[in-house]
């Protein structure tokens, strides 16, 4: 079992914005002022925290731009694609923390060394949580209870996070905050879009409302794949400004794409 990220630390800032969409802006929507916040009240508390919403919302920038400001050193990362074991976990968390020699042959052992890492202030993020299955929560939580331990935790995920970590009692009476991540309203959208890229400044708004109603639907992902069509389209047209013709030819990619 293995995890994206084998060192743990937060991404690169280029690595935020889809495909790397040059030119990209990190906004200030309403949902990445209030991760911001409920981030550092959790870190201020020593909190567990659950961050949740459908795909393409943000979550994931949203945490990362956060932590970035205000834990940057002490944030560490796992991610798993599959079911994993507690044996699985406790090697992420070994590669994730950083911790020097072989992982500890023996449970008791590799939990000790565990917990005496996490003695130094750290914050944990565990994206894609709703993998995570009984037992790895109730480890998690076993590390987090622990008097002599200095950790912050922050769940993230998709589809099932929030039910799968409700399901849980012993853990969910623990969660110092839910926040999830929805659409952008039209009125944010019409703030947010001619800041985000310098390929909608001086854009009709009417045009961003049409984009927005026909194929975008509030979720930044598909703002930023629509962007990222748009230059090149300007660019191999030669047009210096966003047009209907244009931005229909650019969300036309998206054409199966449903309000979510």
């Amino acid at each position: 079992m293995t995890a994206t990220g084998r060192l743990g630390r937060l991404p690169a800032e280029r690595e935020d914005h889809y495909m790397r969409l040059a030119g990209a802006q990190v906004v200030s929507t309403r949902a990445l002022l209030g991760v911001r916040e409920n981030i550092r009240a959790a870190i201020e508390a020593k909190a567990m925290i659950c961050i949740y919403g459908s795909a393409g919302h943000g979550k994931s920038f949203a945490v990362n731009a956060s932590l970035r400001e205000l834990a940057p050193t002490m944030t560490h990362r796992i991610q798993f694609r599959a079911r994993p074991s507690t044996r699985d976990l406790r090697h992420e968390l070994f590669h994730a923390l950083g911790l020097h020699g072989r992982p500890p042959s023996h449970a008791i052992e590799f939990d000790r060394m565990l917990r005496g890492a996490l003695e130094e202030r750290r914050v944990l993020v565990c994206d894609e949580a709703q993998w995570l299955s009984k037992l790895c929560f109730e480890y998690l939580r076993y590390l987090w209870d622990d008097t002599g331990t200095d950790l912050t935790i922050i769940f993230t995920g998709g589809n099932g996070c929030f039910e799968m970590l409700q399901s849980e009692p012993m853990l969910e009476s623990r969660v110092y905050a839910w926040q999830e991540i929805d659409p952008m309203p039209l009125d944010e959208v019409l703030t947010v879009v001619p800041a985000f890229h310098p390929v909608w400044f001086g854009a009709d708004p009417e045009l961003i409302a049409l984009c927005d109603r026909e194929a975008a639907h509030g979720n930044f992902r598909a703002w930023a794949k629509i962007t990222h069509h748009l230059t090149v389209g300007m660019k191999e047209s030669g047009r210096t400004g966003v047009d209907e013709d244009l931005l229909r030819w650019a969300y036309s990619k998206l054409r199966h794409r449903r309000a979510a």
